[in-house]
């Protein structure tokens, strides 16, 4: 076999290998290297880090798997009584590593950007500093294009994206005024983000928005670390508070017995993720890890949109595929 057969042929068993890693893994195959090869989750130790959305589901899985390695947390959200229940969790898996006051809990309506400042203040006199900010509150939903009412598509950009640009701005600030321009932002995005999926315009419209603005900022500075947190579908209570078509309108849902990956599961790749500073990852069962690699190469989309009907695809996101 001559040199340029075997050059091709490691090629091709490279291609293969990889579309492989496609299917077997349940994040992308950057993520899982950090996991095996990156530095550890510990490394974070002695920091500072603050969660939104923290009283449940992936806010409340990074929380633990961050106290587990002697992560200092500031927790928000507006339900303060999950939040001391989170509080309580995070102590108990520190096993030592924290103490009472190494955990914060900052009761906070996103929605009341009027408070964001606030906030920020209880956190850094409290601790004295802040490293890491990670935006995870917000809302998913369910509805058809043509039926959803614009208030809906304000309202969920409104949390989704407007309250997240305003705390992040604040943060940056801080970042640059007290911190030499050092300092990590971090946002719960969605494979939504990545692609397009039926019956969540307005969802996939503002996570596709959060990706774009954090990527600028990526861009614009340096000097910051920016990490774009892509999951798929998880296993939370997040259809119960799911915007419909319509204002004022709840899915109400369970995602029980689907097919989803775990919010303890993803705690620990989003933690690592920011343990490692990457940039953009996501995660996901079987084929959504898949798709999220498709949506990255444009005539694989083309072919996936043409192969796989609107019915399909919606019922590999709702996790009955």
């Amino acid at each position: 076999m001559s040199s340029l057969e075997l050059f091709a042929l490691s090629i091709i068993l490279y291609y293969v290998i990889y579309i492989l890693l496609w299917i077997l893994l349940d994040c992308n195959v950057r993520l899982w290297w950090k996991i095996h090869f990156g530095v550890s989750i510990s490394t974070l130790r002695g920091q500072v880090v603050w969660i939104t959305g923290a009283s449940s589901g992936i806010g409340r899985g990074l929380a633990i798997n961050l106290a587990r390695h002697g992560v200092r947390l500031a927790l928000s959200a507006r339900r303060v009584e999950l939040l001391e229940k989170v509080k309580e969790e995070c102590l108990s898996e520190a096993k030592g590593l924290l103490a009472a006051k190494d955990v914060l809990v900052v009761p906070m309506d996103m929605l009341k950007l009027e408070t964001h400042q606030k906030c920020l203040n209880d956190v850094l006199n409290h601790f004295g500093k802040l490293d890491i900010l990670v935006n995870n509150a917000g809302r998913s939903q369910r509805a058809n294009w043509e039926d959803i009412q614009v208030e809906v598509d304000r309202e969920l950009f409104e949390l989704d994206v407007f309250s997240v640009l305003h705390l992040s701005r604040l943060a940056v600030r801080y970042f640059n005024e007290q911190a030499g321009g050092r300092g990590h932002l971090a946002c719960t995005s969605s494979v939504a983000g990545l692609t397009v999926v039926p019956f969540s315009a307005s969802y996939c419209g503002a996570k596709h928005a959060v990706n774009a603005y954090f990527g600028c900022l990526a861009v614009e500075h340096p000097s910051l670390d920016v990490t774009l947190f892509n999951p798929g579908p998880v296993a939370t209570d997040f259809l119960q508070e799911a915007f419909t078509a319509q204002p004022n309108e709840k899915v109400g849902k369970s995602t029980k017995d689907q097919k989803r990956l775990t919010a303890e599961r993803t705690g620990f790749l989003f933690a690592t993720a920011l343990a490692n500073k990457v940039e953009m990852c996501w995660c996901g069962l079987f084929p959504v890890n898949m798709l999220a690699y498709i949506s990255q190469y444009s005539l694989l989309r083309t072919i996936v949109r043409y192969a796989m009907s609107g019915k399909t695809l919606n019922k590999i996101r709702e996790g009955k595929l």
